[in-house]
């Protein structure tokens, strides 16, 4: 095939990014960037939910699980209980914390609701940066600042960079956490991907390294010597409602201190892997709903697992940030459909329990 050189007129053509209001339906009113990386991944980028990622597409197959909401604006008050669930569209990526991850929970240091207030916060939108092939600029990225802040603290501020490079089907994510705030913040962080039909289907295989222990008590019946919890199952009747399972995994890391895990396709001879520094994101949560009309599989890398500020506090593995410290985080999410890169990656996931 020829390349583009001398035969495009607009960088549209290739690929970018794209910025529009939702006008329709329960999503009326959201801000949403569409990016396009001409390399046939293309994916939905929710600013006024933390910029979050809902639908996703490499060619004609979905990534992502979108929930029955879908995209809704941002619900600021929704942080108690769990009215998270009322606010969750699901998608490729919806953060949780920034100072709590896990089921709602009250103390003497406040009422924290499920995963969170981060999620419905909206961007300032500070950069936009468009490729320009005609001038050799291949790259692009979205940067936006999200601040979970009220009077007298605490206040914390996400600032997040998605971004990208025509031809590659990669989605690269940094993000800055800063105290804002005069006194010490609490800070948990945890990036829950959500993966869906047909990416996940039976006898996908999901692919992580590292020991591990179900969540609790129903999260035997996936999480378990007996079965085979590395292989999308059927849709299952006890997973209608509230069922599902979990795990925590203590992810194993290659030499470089980089963790890989993800999903893998045979029958479309397709792969997606989700890679996060150790240092930086210890731990992985394996989700699994597989319930009729939801049937879906998380990866969630994290500071911690969910298990709540009340928790790691006990445990001593809460992070305090001082006024002014800030953390960063590096994720990357890449589709791949040649078999000189899918097998690389089955090896370093792939694990025998």
């Amino acid at each position: 095939m020829s390349t583009w050189s001398d035969k495009i007129s607009h960088a549209a053509q290739l690929g970018g990014i794209e910025t529009y209001l939702v006008d329709n339906g329960a999503g009326r009113g959201a801000r949403i960037a569409w990016i396009n990386t001409g390399a046939g991944l293309r994916y939905k980028v929710v600013i006024d939910r933390a910029m979050d990622i809902a639908d996703a597409f490499y060619n004609r197959h979905s990534l992502s699980w979108l929930s029955s909401l879908g995209v809704v604006p941002p619900q600021r008050m929704s942080g108690r209980g769990v009215d998270w669930l009322s606010t969750f569209g699901g998608g490729l990526l919806v953060t949780c914390g920034l100072d709590h991850v896990g089921g709602p929970e009250q103390d003497d240091h406040g009422e924290r609701g499920l995963h969170g207030a981060v999620s419905n916060l909206p961007a300032e939108i500070v950069s936009v940066v468009q490729p320009d092939p005609l001038r050799g600029q291949m790259e692009m990225s979205i940067t936006g600042i999200m601040r979970q802040t009220r009077i007298f603290g605490p206040s914390l501020e996400l600032r997040r960079t998605l971004s990208g490079r025509i031809g590659e089907a990669v989605i690269r994510i940094h993000d800055e956490v800063t105290n804002r705030g005069n006194t010490l913040a609490p800070h948990m962080l945890l990036y829950h991907c959500n993966f869906g039909w047909p990416l996940a289907d039976e006898g996908t295989e999901i692919c992580w390294q590292g020991s591990w222990k179900p969540r609790d008590e129903p999260s035997i019946a996936i999480f378990n010597g007996e079965n085979n919890f590395r292989i999308c199952p059927p849709v299952r009747a006890d997973h209608s409602g509230a069922g599902e399972a979990a795990a925590f995994v203590d992810v194993q890391p290659d030499a470089d201190g980089r963790c890989s895990c993800g999903l893998y396709n045979a029958g479309q001879g397709m792969a997606l892997a989700l890679r996060f520094s150790k240092a930086q994101l210890p731990w992985l949560t394996n989700w699994q709903h597989w319930g009729k009309g939801e049937y879906v599989t998380g990866l969630e890398p994290g500071t911690h697992p969910p298990v709540g500020q009340a928790a790691a506090r006990e445990a001593g593995t809460l992070i305090l940030l001082e006024p002014g410290e800030s953390r960063s985080y590096d994720l990357e999410m890449e589709v791949m459909t040649d078999k000189a890169k899918i097998d690389p990656f089955l090896k370093e996931t792939k694990q025998s329990d």
